[in-house]
């Protein structure tokens, strides 16, 4: 294509996924984009952490997807933490420490800039709860419903609604995620709530591992002060037969997790975390806390007859490969790529899918993979030392799909 087309888009989905997508395809040469949001106003006050590998950084920065403006904390170190009870000290018994060079970010202020540059003149419609996607009847595009209005025609609709996606439903049928068998806890809060936050290092990234799950802990950019919070995920599984609402994909607002669940998280707080990692899982509120059943799924193919589908809409990776918003912010360069490059828009989503699924499937098995060893069936971690848990992570990780693969060059946008 090359140039701007004539050519009409809809975004279903206005978070981080659809806001790129949107800057894709506008950048892309599509003259007409539409995005359909269903919350009213800003997404902006979402506080949970995202993580972006260096590498993968430089590639967006270079694509014009992220850059040095956007508020961030450099991660330098990974330690490996469990709980001893031998004198070993509140953090627990270090047992591995491994480069860890990553930015985290605040989901919301990342996303208000990712708003900011979507060009002013993409129609963007916040309060509009997509209800359905059907392909044209002539073969050529595909409608929107929005509510009970009539539907609107466009030439191509890109999903970038989430794990429980419209636009995938009308493009590859009835599959959907599956529920992996556990879930993550999630908060995050102020640093200054935590008794001493300098025993915790700024640049640390901290694995504290316990039989039957691990707690993840970072700090991220805290909007509000200028300051830091101190972002954490916690994936356990829950207690037996108390999951039953957690197997069909939905999410648990803050508050209203049962309480044998809560139960549960208190005694993995008091009973299998270090005591300052317990304290911190302590000391988030019951506002601030989140519940996040996990679940897996990849698309067979990213494409359809008028529909394209990006983010988690289009592959649900469990967040263990530190990939997620990565992932998404990869399938926009490579959409726009895509566009840019091929001679038509048939052309360019057969070159988005045949680039964009088979990475969908690596994070897919990572994702699984990590699951399997690091929730389902934990190794005794008391007994590793540096040099086992090192042999075992490259087991785990031998592709180094970790944070992300990296973007191939036919794949990456001109920014």
């Amino acid at each position: 294509m090359g140039r701007e087309t004539g050519a009409s888009v809809a975004v279903v989905g206005g978070s981080i996924a659809g806001c790129a997508a949107a800057l894709a395809v506008r950048r892309g040469g599509i003259g007409s984009v539409t995005l359909f949001e269903r919350a009213e106003g800003a997404l902006g006050e979402r506080g949970v952490g995202v993580a972006l590998h260096n590498d993968r950084y430089a590639e967006l920065a270079a694509s014009g997807y992220v850059d040095a403006g956007m508020p961030w904390v450099q991660m330098a170190t990974r330690r490996w933490y469990v709980r001893d009870d031998h004198g070993d000290g509140p953090l627990g018994r270090r047992i591995w420490s491994a480069p860890f060079p990553f930015r985290t970010y605040n989901w919301g202020p990342l996303w208000r800039e990712l708003r900011r540059r979507v060009p002013s003149d993409v129609d963007f419609r916040s309060g509009a709860p997509v209800r359905e996607v059907t392909a044209a009847p002539d073969g050529a595009g595909a409608l929107v419903r929005v509510g009970d209005r009539a539907p609107e025609r466009f030439d191509l609709v890109v999903g970038a609604d989430g794990y429980r996606s419209v636009v995938r439903a009308a493009a590859c049928g009835a599959t959907r995620p599956v529920y992996a068998g556990y879930a993550a806890w999630r908060g995050a809060f102020p640093v200054e709530r935590l008794g001493d936050p300098g025993r915790w290092p700024e640049d640390e990234c901290a694995y504290v591992v316990f039989p039957g799950g691990h707690l993840v802990v970072y700090r991220i950019p805290d909007p509000g002060t200028g300051g830091h919070r101190a972002n954490w995920v916690l994936y356990t599984t829950p207690p037996p037969g108390h999951d039953a609402a957690l197997t069909s994909p939905t999410s648990l607002p803050p508050g209203t997790a049962s309480d044998a669940l809560r139960a549960h998280l208190a005694y993995v707080a008091a009973e299998l975390l270090p005591p300052y990692w317990g304290d911190l899982v302590r000391l988030t509120t019951p506002d601030e806390l989140i519940l996040q059943p996990l679940y897996d799924f990849t698309a067979d193919r990213y494409t359809a007859p008028g529909m394209l589908l990006i983010g988690d809409a289009a592959t649900v990776a469990r967040p263990h490969t530190g990939a997620g918003s990565v992932k998404a912010l990869q399938d926009a360069t490579a959409l726009e790529a895509a566009l840019t490059t091929a001679p038509d828009l048939p052309a360019a989503l057969a070159a988005y899918d045949a680039d964009r699924a088979p990475a969908g499937r690596t994070m897919v098995d990572l994702g699984r993979r990590l699951g399997h060893a690091m929730v389902e069936s934990t190794p005794d971690w008391r007994s590793l030392d540096a040099a086992g848990l090192a042999a075992w992570w490259q087991g785990m990780d031998g592709a180094k799909a970790f944070g992300g693969r990296e973007l191939g060059r036919g794949a990456r946008a001109t920014g």
